[in-house]
């Protein structure tokens, strides 16, 4: 499965040995992926640490840059700064019945759940309608609880796996997303995962190189939004600092070619793993603020770099991006950062 870090370095800041999220200690993923039949579908977990989340509240934010999604949970976070329960992935139609099961997981993990406290259901989603059977709904409770038992720390499967499976992005095929940055000094990690699903066929900027005005392949139709992220620290930082540091993500998207359309919806969930909050000074901020900048730019390529040509419902073809023609694009413009 091929990584846009084997072939490029994107930004300035190291990134951590596994350029994903999971780089975060104790932070984990898992994926379940359908693709019978008409559906090019899925649902993908993140969990920020392995105990009670209901119990163990992470520091947490949200950014809505544009708000047209179907997304839960989103309100709570901004109200108390905390996330309580895995936040999961998944289409659009698919919300409603992953939020209930997500509920369904949390009271298994806590009997207080609806007897002494309610709980928040975080689901985060993309619309892939255009390679899947969107209304059949098809993400149950089983995918829901499956994709949380197999999150695991260590190598995120990358691409057109889980949430990713039915997503396209600036005019091919994209998928799930993921990188990192480490800051040398004070020693914090910062990770994201995306789904991005977005843009016009001919935008896409690679690396700060407009390659998709030089592509030879035929255009493919426009997305109709959007770009969800789930950022996640170790760095010891309030509620207001990470959703300083959500914002960032945007900067990063804008990057790859995005203009966050009409009917986009771009949004990210930052978190922290540490318990502790500590104001930051502005260095560190800094730092902080390229991390999320960088990471969420090259985990946006990395999902097109992994992804595959997929062949979806109605016969919808999305062509994975020509990654060869896009080095020798890179190579006519003399991007000084190539891997070799």
């Amino acid at each position: 499965m091929p990584r846009v870090r084997d072939f490029l370095t994107i930004g300035t800041l190291p990134a951590g040995p596994l350029s994903a999220i999971t780089d975060v200690p104790g932070v984990r993923v898992g994926h379940v992926s359908l693709r019978e039949g008409d559906l090019r579908t899925g649902v993908t977990a993140v969990v920020p640490h392995g105990g009670n989340l209901h119990r163990q509240k992470v520091t947490a934010a949200a950014a809505v840059l544009n708000g047209y999604g179907k997304s839960a949970g989103l309100m709570q976070i901004e109200e108390l700064g905390s996330v309580e329960s895995p936040i999961l992935l998944t289409s659009t139609l698919n919300v409603p019945r992953v939020a209930d099961a997500l509920i369904t997981y949390m009271m298994g993990q806590d009997p207080e759940i609806g007897v002494k406290e309610t709980v928040n259901p975080v689901v985060l989603e993309c619309f892939d309608g255009y390679l899947s059977d969107a209304p059949a709904r098809a993400v149950g409770e089983d995918h829901v609880l499956a994709a949380v038992a197999a999150a695991r720390e260590g190598p995120v499967e990358v691409g057109c796996v889980g949430a990713g499976v039915g997503m396209r992005c600036l005019g091919f095929k994209s998928g799930i997303g993921g990188a990192s940055r480490v800051l040398a000094e004070p020693g914090f990690r910062l990770g994201v995962l995306v789904v991005p699903n977005f843009g016009f066929p001919g935008d896409l900027i690679v690396d700060g190189v407009a390659v998709g005005r030089e592509m030879t392949a035929v255009a493919q139709p426009s997305e109709r939004g959007s770009c969800v992220f789930v950022v996640a620290t170790d760095a010891p930082l309030s509620a207001l600092d990470l959703r300083r540091i959500a914002w960032r993500c945007f900067l990063g998207m804008a990057r790859t070619g995005a203009i966050s359309g009409h009917t986009s919806g771009d949004l990210a969930v930052a978190f922290s793993t540490n318990a502790r909050q500590e104001p930051q000074g502005r260095e560190v901020l800094n730092l902080l603020f390229r991390a999320a900048v960088e990471a969420s730019e090259e985990a946006i390529l990395d999902a097109l770099f992994a992804a595959e040509t997929t062949t979806g419902r109605h016969g919808h073809v999305m062509p994975a991006l020509p990654i060869s023609e896009t080095i020798e694009i890179l190579k006519r413009h003399q991007t000084p950062k190539q891997r070799t």
